[in-house]
């Protein structure tokens, strides 16, 4: 098995703040060539064979957890995006994971998060250096993705951080002129859908105070917006807001994060809550004209951070994610 995933979680740098995120791994030659398995739901978009899910039901069956290893296939199954390393040269992951997407004729998923002055702080600080470096980093993303068809949710929860103040406002004017640069950077690739993240419904509890930041932002001109990424609303309260976010954008499509949100939420925690589960799996078949999919953007088992237990956001926690599996409704 290729050591993709592996690679490409030790680069990974994972966790939003209201959500926190989480990362992907991936090694050029394992995933080049590798192909997904199709169950009976599946998408049209790229399942990671060498995803940790994946490698920790192989580890599972060699100790003889083999029930434990049968209920993470629900996680291993599944496509989850890829959260190319911020402060690196994300184009070995990209051109890897759409080589291989190519193959089976599939989309692969991504998360641009490298924004600079990223999380606030906290569990998922960094991002890139400064203005440059960003666009650079950005430059380089865009140009792996060449011509294969991708859909990239970027920049989770930078524009929300605006919204509530967490972002100083010295640096707010700089992040929205890097943010709508973004967008048409990406979209110069002819096969690539953008989604510009919009936070979650608990969050920024009234959606008319995003649309003028998103609209700086360069919403006007990606495919839409994301919600929920890395926390754990509801479908229902998600669409609802969505709906009503998309109407005060003019009708912008969204897509919404179903990673562990079968649960919903736990009041008062969005880091490593437990007792929560799988949510919706990835489908454009949402039942609602302004909602493109339901995806699992947030990697089911990725850590939001060092707490509840959990090691660095973003790192594979394999407990928490059979957890989430276990509790799966779906």
């Amino acid at each position: 098995m290729s050591r993709l995933i592996r690679t490409f979680a030790v680069l990974s740098v994972f966790g939003l703040v209201a959500g926190c995120s989480s990362a992907s791994d991936v090694d050029e030659a394992s995933v080049a060539g590798a192909r997904s398995k199709d169950p009976a739901h599946a998408t049209s978009f790229w399942v990671d064979p060498s995803s940790p899910a994946a490698e920790q039901i192989q580890m599972w069956e060699r100790e003889g957890r083999t029930q434990d290893a049968a209920l993470l296939k629900r996680i291993a199954e599944e496509p989850a995006a890829l959260w190319p390393a911020g402060e690196l040269d994300p184009g070995p992951v990209i051109r890897a994971a759409t080589a291989a997407a190519h193959q089976e004729g599939r989309t692969a998923l991504f998360v641009a998060y490298d924004i600079p002055h990223r999380d606030c702080g906290q569990h998922s600080a960094g991002g890139a250096a400064d203005a440059d470096a960003y666009r650079a980093w950005i430059g380089k993303f865009a140009e792996a993705l060449g011509d294969s068809k991708a859909l990239v949710v970027l920049e989770p929860d930078a524009v929300a951080h605006m919204v509530d103040g967490c972002t100083p406002g010295e640096y707010q004017g700089e992040r929205e002129q890097l943010l709508s640069e973004a967008v048409v950077r990406l979209k110069q690739q002819s096969g690539t859908k953008v989604y510009l993240d919009a936070g979650n419904p608990a969050w920024i509890q009234d959606p008319w105070k995003l649309v003028e930041p998103l609209k700086r932002a360069g919403v006007e001109e990606a495919d839409g917006f994301s919600l929920n990424v890395s926390n754990f609303q509801t479908d229902a309260v998600t669409k609802k807001y969505g709906v009503q976010l998309s109407r005060d954008l003019g009708g912008k499509h969204f897509v919404v994060d179903s990673s562990r949100n079968g649960n919903g939420p736990l009041p008062g925690a969005w880091c490593n809550p437990p007792g929560r589960g799988l949510g919706t799996r990835p489908t454009t078949d949402t039942g609602e004209a302004a909602l493109d999919a339901y995806l699992w953007i947030k990697r089911p088992g990725a850590s939001d951070g060092t707490c509840e237990g959990g090691p660095d956001a973003g790192q594979w926690w394999p407990e928490y994610a059979l957890e989430l599996a276990r509790n799966s409704k779906a």
